[in-house]
């Protein structure tokens, strides 16, 4: 036990670099990950790496091969669509509570919700669409008024982040990303329950069309 204290704080280190860059899109479905050029790029030797990668293949993150490397598992078609028809279904429930409230009470709720994209500059890169969904979404959640629903759609973020990252990735596809989000906020803003549904379906339906999945479904209906 005493030999292995040691190792974990680097062990540590190790999985909460891979996991960042796997969440992030950094290190893309299909890319075949070496234990070497890690533990170079972080100063470490092989043994915390080695330990990091057994973890996030536990996490059904990386599919792990003797000698050749780890290959980080892709998110399949059916996984895109079941996360973020399960994202859509809370988020337009936290809506729909909010618009019960009154206008007066979206207002407040737009004012929370952040403003990045009004003040992006063109070409805005991935990693701030990233920053700026996780922000809005879990905002808008919070406004529901729902704790509970809240919590459990913070815990399938990191089931998502990897599917937003692709989506935000493409030329283009951040500043479309910031977009919509500021789109949804000004109908919020208004008091328009019925837009900002409207809005935040075409949205997550685009997320789905930019990684190159139709909506295919009622509540995802293919983007036009």
């Amino acid at each position: 036990m005493g030999a292995m204290t040691p190792s974990k704080p680097t062990a540590d280190r190790a999985y909460a670099h891979v996991r960042e860059r796997l969440l992030d899109g950094r290190y893309p479905g299909g890319e075949l990950l070496s234990e070497r050029a890690v533990a170079t790029e972080l100063g470490l030797s092989n043994t915390p790496v080695r330990e990091a990668f057994l973890r996030l293949q536990a996490e059904g993150f990386l599919r792990l091969y003797p000698k050749r490397g780890a290959l980080v598992v892709p998110v399949t078609p059916g996984e895109a669509h079941a996360v973020l028809q399960a994202r859509l279904l809370m988020e337009l429930f936290a809506l729909d509570a909010l618009a019960a409230r009154g206008p007066e009470a979206m207002r407040q709720a737009a004012e929370t919700l952040p403003q990045a994209a009004n003040d992006a500059p063109d070409g805005a890169s991935s990693r701030l669409a990233l920053d700026v969904a996780r922000a809005f979404h879990t905002q808008l959640m919070r406004a529901g008024g729902n704790p509970v629903l809240a919590r459990l759609h913070e815990n399938l973020w990191d089931q998502q982040i990897r599917i937003a990252a692709a989506s935000t990735a493409g030329p283009g596809h951040a500043a479309d990303d910031l977009d919509e989000h500021a789109a949804i906020t000004e109908a919020i803003r208004r008091g328009d329950g019925t837009a900002a549904r409207a809005l935040l379906t075409r949205h997550v339906a685009a997320v789905l069309h930019r990684i190159g999945l139709a909506g295919g479904s009622a509540l995802l209906p293919p983007v036009a």
